[in-house]
């Protein structure tokens, strides 16, 4: 009985602050992301705010990511950005579902924020999510992919990388001939993974010599990795 008691104790906290946080300005971002100079970005963002005390209908919303004053990415289609940013933006879904996520392509090492989001509703009202900002760290040199290698009658052998740009993933390339496949997937909101494989059979003359596996990021950054066949 008591276990029970404080199952529902748990369970009604629980609730109630799931229920606080929708209630609140409040946009979740990460703090900070990593991302290859001249690849592109994903910035993950859902925001929420204060149901309205009147029954408002609320149907128009306009988005804004900012660093300081200076706006670099707009839902307003007709909106003159700066320079440094234009044609590198672009919003990811629709502001009426809550979601704030944007895309910033071509990664230059001045862009590391911080950047926030801001939401403008005629019907209601707006704020600016100063509190909540993220953060770019750019990298100049990307790290070598992993690379691994098994040896039975075939060789196969798996290279991997994680990134920031799902739209143009990084592209790999092979020192050795053979079937190659690759794939990507989703790690967490903002980091992906994308896997290279290659599979030969083996000849006596491939032992004991190099098998490069080279990843070139958006933007034309690359980094490689190598390994010793052995018997």
């Amino acid at each position: 009985m008591k276990l029970k008691l404080f199952l529902s104790f748990l369970m009604f906290f629980v609730i109630h602050d799931v229920q606080s946080a929708k209630s609140q300005w409040m946009a979740l971002v990460p703090s900070t992301i990593p991302a290859v100079q001249g690849s592109c970005v994903v910035i993950p963002c859902t925001y929420n705010y204060p149901r309205p005390s009147s029954k408002k209908i609320i149907n128009s919303w306009l988005g804004f990511w900012k660093k300081g004053n200076k706006v670099l990415a707009t839902s307003i289609q007709k909106w003159k950005l700066p320079v440094e940013y234009k044609k590198r933006t672009q919003f990811l879904a629709k502001l009426r579902t809550r979601n704030c996520t944007m895309l910033l392509d071509s990664v230059r090492s001045t862009d590391v924020g911080p950047f926030y989001f801001r939401i403008e509703m005629p019907q209601y009202k707006s704020f600016s999510y100063t509190q909540n900002s993220v953060s770019i760290d750019v990298i100049r040199n990307p790290p070598p992919p992993t690379l691994s290698v098994e040896v039975n009658d075939q060789v196969y052998a798996t290279c991997s990388v994680f990134h920031s740009c799902p739209s143009i993933p990084p592209q790999f390339s092979w020192s050795h001939t053979g079937v190659i496949k690759s794939q990507s997937k989703k790690v967490n909101a903002w980091n992906w993974q994308t896997v290279s494989t290659l599979t030969f059979p083996p000849l006596a003359t491939d032992f004991n010599k190099p098998l490069n596996c080279t990843v070139r990021h958006r933007g034309g950054k690359e980094a490689q990795s190598s390994i010793i066949l052995l018997i």
